[in-house]
């Protein structure tokens, strides 16, 4: 083994990139910028998204305009996300949570995806397992078999 190549344990326990590896920014291979509008959005950005549409679903949706505890009905604001997400992504893309975290879906060429792939997102999405595995690029399961990604506006 030569002295520039990373031990396989280096590459096994840190990633390529703890090995001296060099993959670039995430949304290079698709022709992104790497900062501002149109770069792949970061963690924190898609995360605040969530957690202010999640709110919004529980408190303003499921609480105050159906009446109903979230405690009792625990899938009740799911389904009130899956439903929003579904309508605001698949009209404007983009909803509240993402909005005010400036960002938004899109399709691989840039426009607005069109609704069945934000179905097939929204399902996926729904059942969370394929949000937590994602690419070097940011995107999940959910966004590669939709053929969208998530971009800072």
């Amino acid at each position: 083994m030569s002295g520039k190549e990373p031990r396989w344990t280096q590459t096994w326990l840190g990633g390529l990139r703890s090995a001296g590896v060099d993959l670039g920014y995430p949304g290079e291979r698709l022709g992104l910028p790497e900062e501002g509008s149109g770069s792949i959005a970061g963690w924190g950005r898609r995360i605040a998204a969530l957690v202010i549409d999640w709110m919004i679903c529980t408190w303003v949706v499921v609480q105050l305009l159906f009446r109903m505890n979230p405690a009792e009905s625990p899938w009740a604001p799911a389904l009130a996300f899956a439903v929003q997400y579904l309508i605001l992504v698949g009209l404007m893309g983009q909803t509240f949570g993402h909005r005010l975290a400036g960002i938004r879906v899109a399709a691989m060429d840039g426009g607005d995806p069109r609704l069945l792939p934000v179905l097939v997102r929204t399902v996926l999405l729904a059942l969370a397992l394929p949000a937590l595995i994602w690419d070097r690029d940011h995107r999940g399961v959910h966004d590669r078999v939709s053929n969208t990604m998530v971009v800072r506006m």
